[in-house]
Formats: structure tokens, C-alpha cells, sequence
């Protein structure tokens, strides 16, 4: 009888622990440019499945992928499948802001992709944009703990200064209509903005920047972009992850790289460990 009871609560405790904690990442892989010649998409991409495969982050984002580089992630990390539509013309044109998730753990209640701009429900450029961009979100459940979240990753643009403070007030009113329910939530992406610029100052107030917030002091270089210069001062922050009913227990920019010195990407990936608030 005792045995019986002490398995009943390693049970119980096993299924109370798992999926309580996971770790996501944000990732600019930048697009496959015909003209990029030694940091060609072909001399990146196996270095780049390995490096997402080793961290295995049961959610993460992507910024700039085409289709093709979309499908080779997709293939190449087994147990995943992802969410996501490209830019130019709602289904495989252009670059995507595919959610990748694990299969195995995490199922998708109900995902979508509007565009940054006064009509985000047609393809379409947005305010002093140059080029269409694009927010992708899922409803994830946990497939043991049931615990349900929503992830919502983007990248605005480069140019349009009235572009990304629209943008940003978009998602927000967006994730305000959509999560009724208050779950906790997930914004990541390459958002063109340094923290002190008004638009992340914004976000910062409706959401919690990870890194602000992190249980452990944040680890790796202080920037994300490196621009593919291996010798660069990485100062730059521009890619983020942003949280809502979660703990960050911890929040790093990988700065990994490849046998020859030379960036994976010209951004760093940013990861966080999270876990659900009670």
C-alpha cells in the first residue's frame, strides 16, 4: 500500500514538474541573398541546425527565412513543425516569421499571420514601411500539463520610424484582442530598435522585457546584431524577447560560431528560459 501511495505522488510530481519550464529562442537567420558570397546561406545553414538542435528550444522563431530555408530548419530538426506564411503574398513568397516548434510536447490551438499596417488582414505595407512585414502568433498547449501560452514573433521594419511605433502598438492591441483569457504570452523578434527608443520603451510597459526581468544576470554580449563581422563590438541590441505570466529564469545572447571564427548570422540568437507562474 505505501508503495503504491509514493508512486501515485512521483507520478503526480513528475507531471506537476514537467513542461513547467521552457526555453524559447529568437532568431534572425538572414534571408538567403544570391549576392552574399562567403556568408552564403549554403556555408550557414548546417552550422545553424546544429547549433538550435544542441540548445533545443521547444519554441523558436524565425525572422527573414524564405521558404526554402524555412523547409531545410524544418527538416533537419527532427520532432519540430512550424507555423507561418511569407510576407509578399500570404503564402510563399518572401520572408516568413515561422513559429518552430516541438511536436513531441507542444500542440497548436489556433495560429494566424496579419501585416504591420492600417489593414492587417491583406498583404500590404504599413505607414513609412519599405517593405511589407509581417506578425505570425500560435496558441500553444503543453501536451501533459495542459498549460496553454501564446507566442507571437515579428520583425519590423528597418526604415519606417512611424512603421515600428505603429507596429508595436499593433501587436499589443492584437494580443489584447486575442488573449481574453489572460494567458501567459511570448513576443520575440528582430524589432530594428535599440532599448532606449520609444516603441521598446512601450513594449516594456505592457510587457516584460526578459532581459530586464531575468532571475540570473543575463549572460553573453550586451548587442545582437553583428553585421557577419567576426571582429565587431556586439552592442547593438535590436532582437527580443518580450514575456506576460512568465518567469525568466535565465536570458542569453549566443554568441556561438562557427569553426572558422565567421557568425552563424549576422544577429545572434536570443534565448530565455522561462517557467509558468502559479
Amino acid at each position: 500500500m505505501l508503495k503504491h501511495i509514493l508512486f501515485l505522488a512521483l507520478v503526480i510530481c513528475t507531471r506537476m514538474g514537467y513542461g513547467q519550464e521552457m526555453t524559447v529562442m529568437s532568431y534572425n537567420i538572414k534571408y538567403d541573398n544570391v549576392n552574399d558570397t562567403v556568408n552564403n546561406w549554403n556555408n550557414r545553414k548546417q552550422a545553424m541546425a546544429r547549433l538550435i538542435k544542441h540548445y533545443n528550444p521547444q519554441v523558436f522563431g524565425t525572422q527573414e527565412a524564405l521558404y526554402h530555408q524555412t523547409t531545410y530548419l524544418d527538416s533537419s530538426i527532427t520532432s519540430y513543425a512550424y507555423v507561418g506564411i511569407g510576407r509578399d503574398d500570404g503564402t510563399q513568397k518572401g520572408e516568413y516569421t515561422a513559429i518552430h516548434y516541438d511536436s513531441t510536447k507542444l500542440k497548436i490551438l489556433a495560429t494566424d499571420t496579419f501585416w504591420l499596417s492600417k489593414t492587417p488582414d491583406k498583404v500590404s505595407v504599413g505607414w513609412d514601411a519599405a517593405l511589407e512585414r509581417i506578425c505570425t502568433y500560435a496558441l500553444f498547449q503543453n501536451s501533459i500539463t495542459k498549460n496553454r501560452f501564446y507566442v507571437f514573433n515579428t520583425h519590423f521594419d528597418h526604415i519606417g520610424k512611424t512603421a515600428r511605433a505603429k507596429a508595436a502598438q499593433l501587436i499589443i492591441s492584437k494580443i489584447r484582442e486575442l488573449n481574453t483569457q489572460k494567458l501567459p504570452c511570448i513576443l520575440m523578434g528582430d524589432l530594428n530598435l535599440t532599448p532606449d527608443e520609444a516603441p521598446i520603451m512601450y513594449l516594456s510597459k505592457q510587457l516584460n522585457d526578459g532581459r530586464e526581468v531575468s532571475k540570473k544576470p543575463p549572460y553573453g554580449p550586451l548587442g545582437t546584431f553583428n553585421g557577419f563581422d567576426w571582429n565587431a563590438v556586439l552592442d547593438k541590441r535590436i532582437d527580443y524577447i518580450f514575456v506576460d505570466g512568465f518567469k525568466v529564469e535565465s536570458y542569453t545572447h549566443i554568441d556561438d560560431r562557427m569553426e572558422n571564427n565567421k557568425h552563424i548570422s549576422d544577429h545572434l540568437p536570443v534565448i530565455a528560459m522561462l517557467s509558468f507562474t502559479p
